[in-house]
């Protein structure tokens, strides 16, 4: 790696998602990816410096070609890195036992509610060594790497007690540190109720709001507070008052929203002003209504859906509505164990009914507000971080068209080439 300025010249297709950084794109700016045909970009001290046709960008810096990296990509498209706003990559363990019972007709619930499930995650991650979790992750975000990504939010909830939630949350840290990759953490101490508290989930509740969140907030351990609202999980009022409990404390709220049945966290989300309710599989009509009214993000994750044998969220709907929607892969070793976001891309306008462009901006400059990041990341425009990825493909419609395929040729990060010809640098 090099610090030298980069000059990628001649992308067939320069897709720079430009024009929402301020707030997310909403119904059809989210169809307008602002393509620039034979494009050029110069990225100079981890920033993007120049945006625009390759003559004009060769010509502005002329002077400095030859100090240049220069990237040739003919045949191919440039985009703004893809930014995963939703996973929960810190685990340890495989639950490749579930898929089998699912296929015999066990559900999602029925498998949790008897010993399996998040619970079966929360044993081997307690068991887990801090190194052995920082292992198993870091491979993780390396094959998130190759697929194109480079930023993700990570959420804890595989600890249920404070010890193994601080772990979580510190190789989350230490690997935000450590990787190529940017970490943005979110604390998910309500993910589940533990065994012990079964029979008295609002004990847990008053745990978690008073004394897990404090700590997190302290220690400044995460970003972000989750909630899973299901029935069988957290009930609405228990989801209030833990989303509440941690805004109180500079945490911004997130959801688990309505992925089992309708249960009301559309409303919740919209009612607290939480940045993004996610999954949405069961969202009332009212729900998407009122999120649309609020600004809230649905970040959709089809390919937990797919995985589940479910029917997948109504992106369609969504977006007609004016909710601002994002992509993400719900990364876990549950219901999507899967890194590859173009596969996402795919699902999402398969069994969602998006455009490739929607899915697109649902993966870059949508994913970037779901985790606050809209101002630095998820578009190519001056100024911002000089994040990219080059695809093998000529046009932005291969994307989601060649599914279950990997097409990616590079990826800069921090205006430094960290993947070239699809390896890792």
């Amino acid at each position: 790696m090099t610090n030298k300025p980069i000059l990628i010249q001649h992308a067939n297709e320069l897709i720079t998602v430009a024009g929402g950084s301020e707030k997310p794109l909403t119904k059809d700016q989210m169809n307008d990816l602002h393509i620039i045909i034979d494009g050029a970009l110069w990225l100079e001290d981890g920033k993007i410096e120049a945006v625009g046709k390759t003559e004009e960008i060769r010509n502005k810096f002329s002077h400095r070609l030859n100090d240049a990296i220069v990237v040739d990509a003919s045949e191919k498209i440039v985009m703004p890195g893809l930014i995963d706003p939703h996973t929960h990559i810190v685990y340890a363990g495989s639950r490749e036992n579930e898929f089998n019972m699912r296929l015999n007709g066990a559900t999602y619930m029925e498998i949790m509610n008897n010993g399996g499930g998040i619970h079966a995650t929360t044993s081997k991650t307690r068991e887990a060594t801090h190194e052995e979790l920082f292992s198993e992750s870091k491979k993780r975000l390396d094959s998130f790497l190759k697929h194109g990504v480079t930023t993700i939010e990570a959420k804890s909830g595989y600890g249920l007690d404070w010890q193994t939630e601080k772990k979580q949350l510190e190789v989350a840290k230490q690997l935000n540190e450590e990787h190529v990759i940017d970490v943005i953490r979110t604390f998910m101490g309500a993910h589940a109720v533990p065994a012990i508290y079964k029979d008295n989930p609002d004990e847990f509740v008053k745990i978690v709001t008073e004394e897990m969140l404090p700590n997190v907030a302290n220690e400044n351990l995460a970003e972000f507070n989750d909630v899973f609202c299901e029935r069988g999980v957290f009930t609405p009022d228990q989801s209030r008052k833990i989303l509440i409990a941690g805004k109180q404390l500079g945490l911004i709220p997130k959801i688990h929203a309505d992925e089992i049945e309708a249960y009301e966290g559309a409303e919740l989300a919209a009612e607290i002003g939480a940045i993004s309710a996610d999954h949405l599989l069961k969202a009332s009509d009212k729900g998407i209504q009122q999120m649309a009214e609020k600004g809230v993000i649905g970040v959709l994750l089809p390919g937990t859906a797919f995985f589940l044998m479910a029917e997948s969220a109504r992106g369609r709907k969504m977006i007609d509505e004016g909710v601002p929607v994002a992509l993400s892969t719900d990364c876990n070793p549950g219901s999507s164990p899967t890194t590859s976001l173009p596969f996402i891309m795919n699902l999402a306008c398969m069994k969602m009914g998006m455009t490739p462009a929607e899915a697109i901006t649902a993966c870059t400059i949508n994913a970037a507000h779901a985790i606050n990041r809209g101002k630095d990341i998820g578009s190519l425009e001056v100024g911002k971080k000089a994040d990219i990825v080059m695809m093998n493909v000529p046009n932005y419609m291969q994307l989601p068209y060649h599914y279950g395929m990997n097409h990616t040729d590079m990826v800069i990060k921090n205006g430094k080439i960290v993947l070239e010809n699809g390896q890792l640098c």
